[in-house]
């Protein structure tokens, strides 16, 4: 059997080690790393590494993670280093599979430090460096091929590739499921929002202030992210829906602050493209490491049946998949508008679903003295964190039992208070948190948060009905 012949006949386990090209994975090596070593250096360059972990007092952390702090402001540069050293070791394919540990530990450790810097793409990069230590990427274009011929190979089994895209639809598809909501597809926000800060853009600028065109470009957006795996897994529209993805990634890369994300997915999806697709580059890469692509075109037959080491494999392969489909669907456990609570909001692929700005008052009451006074958040925290904030209740939660110690230190019990408002999607600004509650009583949890006031929409149309003459 070569490595592009299939039979109908195939068992699944035949299936998932049938023998493919590999020149697509190490592709996907090369873009990946690449993209990671940009990334590094521009965290570096924009001085991101002293603003979000070193000079911050404090630090907002992920629920079971509060045990994880940053290096002092050298190990923090000199960790950096590292993920940078790593991230072109993964690219070259020298040292593989411990550069994917490093940057998998490295980066997630990163990712940790801070809440307030959450992105999707984070996540992301978390998931596809751990899912790429246990991949055979380094078997063709790389040092470790040319290094020990031994190791070189021409194929892959097709469980690798399928792990990949199936990881990189997870995102697109849920993606869209999240945009089937009243605010992305009948008010056509945060899109009008976004959209009609642009205005100033040559010629097509005024046309961003239109309403239509937000209610337009979020169809669009919905449309794209629900249909553009299936169109990427056909051969005769393959070519046009890359199109779309680069033209979409290149549009939002423009107009919104999102990192290297939009690169990221550009790359990714050469995954869904036949898998010899870069096999004229990896032979001209192959003249510079000779043995790293061996010419022998004979492929590996699939076993019939699995070892121990491949059953638990495959084992581990299915809870990977069912904790990706499982996280983004677990904000339906939570009661009212999850965007508006966070509830279940992140690790879900809700991307772009949101614009909230927010403002937080403390009221700190002094149990000994019977005296409440009002702070500012800021005293505590930096502008981006403050943003970042008011807009989430978690994060108003930490802050309270912050402040709370902080005065624990100074000898004071006190009881903590917020006056919290919060705009979102254009709708007026109304509280959402509950300012009667002492936050320093409550425990933060994966459970639902009663604390949190639900937005409620029903009561604002009725308002602005009885308003009106």
């Amino acid at each position: 059997m070569t490595v592009t012949e299939t039979s109908p006949r195939e068992s699944l386990v035949e299936r998932l080690f049938r023998p493919v090209d590999i020149a697509s994975l190490a592709a996907f090596r090369i873009l990946f790393g690449a993209l990671m070593l940009m990334s590094i250096v521009r965290f570096w360059a924009n001085g991101w590494i002293r603003d979000f972990y070193i000079a911050p007092p404090f630090h907002f952390h992920y629920f079971g993670f509060s045990w994880v702090s940053p290096w002092p402001s050298w190990g923090m540069y000199a960790h950096f280093v590292v993920l940078g050293l790593a991230s072109a070791l993964v690219m070259v394919g020298l040292f593989y599979r411990a550069a994917a540990a490093v940057l998998f530990v490295a980066f997630t450790y990163v990712e940790l430090l801070e809440k307030a810097t959450y992105l999707n793409h984070y996540y992301l990069i978390s998931i596809l460096s751990f899912l790429m230590i246990f991949l055979p990427l380094h078997r063709a274009a790389s040092i470790d091929a040319w290094r020990n011929p031994a190791l070189a190979s021409r194929t892959a089994p097709a469980w690798a590739l399928l792990l990949l895209r199936f990881q990189i639809g997870v995102v697109y598809v849920f993606a869209g499921i999240a945009k089937l909501g009243s605010d992305w597809l009948l008010r056509g926000e945060p899109l009008g929002i976004w959209l009609s800060a642009h205005t100033d853009i040559p010629l097509v600028g005024p046309l961003l202030a239109e309403h239509w065109v937000a209610r337009a470009a979020s169809f669009a957006g919905a449309a794209f992210d629900l249909t553009v795996v299936f169109f990427l897994l056909r051969d005769r529209t393959r070519r046009f829906a890359y199109a779309a993805v680069i033209g979409f990634h290149f549009i939002t890369g423009m107009l919104f602050p999102i990192g290297v994300f939009p690169w990221i997915m550009s790359a990714s999806a050469l995954i869904f493209f036949p898998p010899s697709w870069p096999r004229p580059l990896l032979a001209r890469l192959s003249r510079r490491f000779a043995c790293s692509i061996p010419e022998d075109l004979t492929a590996p037959e699939p076993p019939r049946t699995l070892g121990a080491w491949q059953r638990m494999g495959l084992a581990l392969l299915a809870v990977h998949a069912i904790v990706q489909i499982a996280l983004p669907l677990r904000h339906f456990l939570y009661p009212g508008n999850t965007a508006w609570s966070e509830e279940g909001f992140r690790f879900a692929w809700r991307v772009m679903l949101v614009e909230k700005l927010g403002y937080v008052e403390l009221r700190i009451h002094d149990h000994a003295t019977g005296r409440t006074i009002r702070a500012e958040p800021s005293r505590w925290l930096t502008p981006l964190q403050t943003k970042m904030m008011a807009q989430s209740p978690d994060m108003i939660l930490e802050l309270a039992h912050h402040v709370a110690d902080d005065y624990t230190r100074r000898g004071k019990h006190v009881a903590v208070y917020a006056d919290a408002w919060v705009t979102m999607n254009g709708r007026p600004s109304r509280r959402i948190i509950d300012p009667s509650v002492d936050l320093t009583t409550v425990q933060d949890s994966l459970l639902p948060k009663p604390w949190i006031l639900p937005l409620d929409d029903n009561a604002e149309a009725s308002a602005t009905a009885s308003s009106q003459p």
